[in-house]
């Protein structure tokens, strides 16, 4: 049990259905990981203890929204739980039209399309991140990334450690000419869940507007930002999340959500916004590939569950409490110095993999090395956000590697307890004491386009 003397507090709920887990040994473990050819994705959930590989579509739901999923009307068309969806979504973000879809990259999907994304056109963000990215560049477009330096240095102290850039973004604005669309990620996952401030938002505000370029927010995690909006800059200190919220989604031309995280739930996502004449540019489009524009891929019963959802997850007492677990998690681990990106993030601890295994040069892959080690030695799944996930293999064969080397623990919501949390720590401090035992490993198959999903991997074995 670990002993740092934190306490944290009972969550604001009490639980009523569990799922089973089972332990597994070790010689298992190296056993599946070798036919998975060592990527975790590869690896069957059943087999996992604890599952930290993304806060995405992993939430637990609660008997409210569970008892709206009862209510569920399977209309093809004007669903009466596409109303309350619609409801809700207009009532936090402000904006007139709101477009279900299935999840979040298909609302990236739709958005590329919506504004022409092609060759000659740029993206700008904070960060990225894997599936943006990707429907980006797939268009043609170019997506750049322009989080504030503090960013990229782990150890160092920063309240808003997701604010762009804002002298980089107006530069590139004025020298290239072509930026066709701002998306600010709050929080910024591909730099471990660091908020973005209300004040950095309205800058980039005022920056797209004076440049009439459209300003769209990457809005997965937005009440997790907003919490920290209340906790970090003092003059928002008397605002409820949900009026905080308000005024994050009052800055920007509309947003794109995956409500698999905040929304908690399953499956899911939208679009919201303002223009009449993209919306319906989306929608035409979104009734071949995705479904009529009430349901967009969605049965009426995910509506249901993703708008009680939303309301759920403004609620201060839950967000007190998701903000302390991932607190108690930071502490435990600073406690015994192992590296992660600090402060901690809204939705995960993200291990510096370079510090934690100095002896691994990236071409070896560092952060994917210590997802294996922490699935064999302990069965705790976790993501690699570094060489992998985020390099860039050039056409000579030589690499570009990210600036920072990250493991992802994502924490789902509403899922584990302290003990699982004690778990945890226990076993990330561990595998810091016997660092040195871990070693790289190679890439034998590179699909090339989100290369993590489903590359294969051998270990590189010491001489």
């Amino acid at each position: 049990m670990s002993d740092f003397n934190q306490k944290l507090n009972p969550p604001p709920f009490k639980i009523k259905v569990i799922e089973p887990i089972k332990k597994t040994t070790r010689g298992e473990r190296r056993k599946w990981l070798e036919e998975a050819g060592y990527n975790f994705f590869n690896i069957a959930a059943e087999n996992i203890y604890i599952d930290l590989l993304t806060d995405s579509g992993t939430s637990a739901m609660s008997d409210y929204q569970w008892a709206g999923i009862m209510m569920g009307d399977e209309s093809y068309a004007q669903c009466k739980n596409f109303f309350n969806f619609q409801g809700i979504i207009r009532d936090i973000t402000g904006y007139k039209y709101v477009i279900p879809t299935h999840q979040g990259r298909s609302a990236e999907n739709l958005i590329c399309y919506a504004f022409d994304l092609d060759h000659t056109k740029i993206t700008v963000s904070n960060q990225f991140f894997d599936t943006t990215r990707a429907n980006i560049e797939i268009s043609g477009a170019r997506a750049l990334d322009f989080v504030i330096q503090e960013a990229y240095k782990p150890s160092l102290i920063h309240d808003f450690k997701g604010n762009i850039d804002t002298m980089a973004l107006e530069n590139t604005i004025q020298n290239e000419g072509n930026v066709s669309l701002i998306i600010l990620t709050v929080t910024n996952n591909a730099g471990g869940g660091q908020p973005v401030s209300l004040a950095n938002i309205a800058e980039v505000s005022k920056i797209a507007k004076k440049n009439n370029i459209p300003f769209f927010l990457d809005a997965a995690r937005f009440a997790e930002n907003a919490y920290f909006i209340k906790l970090r800059e003092k003059e928002y200190q008397h605002l409820s999340p949900k009026e905080i919220a308000k005024k994050m989604f009052s800055y920007a031309n509309g947003c794109i959500v995956s409500a698999k995280k905040d929304g908690l739930v399953n499956i899911g996502g939208f679009i919201a916004l303002n223009d009449e004449q993209i919306y319906r540019r989306i929608t035409e489009r979104m009734t071949v590939m995705e479904g009529f524009p009430t349901y967009g891929g969605l049965a009426g019963r995910d509506l249901e569950a993703i708008a009680r959802g939303l309301t759920e997850v403004l609620q201060e007492d839950y967000l007190e409490y998701r903000h302390q677990q991932l607190e108690y998690l930071g502490k435990g681990l600073e406690k015994a110095e192992v590296p992660f990106l600090k402060p901690v993030g809204g939705h995960s601890i993200n291990i510096d993999a370079k510090s934690f295994l100095p002896h691994i040069p990236q071409s070896q892959f560092p952060g994917w090395a210590l997802t294996v080690a922490l699935y064999e030695y302990y069965g705790i799944r976790a993501a690699e956000l570094g060489s992998v996930a985020f390099g860039r293999q050039q056409e000579d064969g030589k690499w570009i590697f990210p600036e920072l080397e990250q493991v992802r623990l994502a924490i789902p919501r509403r899922v584990y307890s302290q003990e699982h949390l004690n778990y945890v720590i226990d076993s990330v401090v561990d595998l810091y004491k016997n660092r040195t035992k871990i070693t790289g490993m190679k890439i034998t198959y590179d699909p090339g386009v989100l290369r993590h999903f489903t590359a294969r991997f051998i270990p590189i074995v010491k001489e």
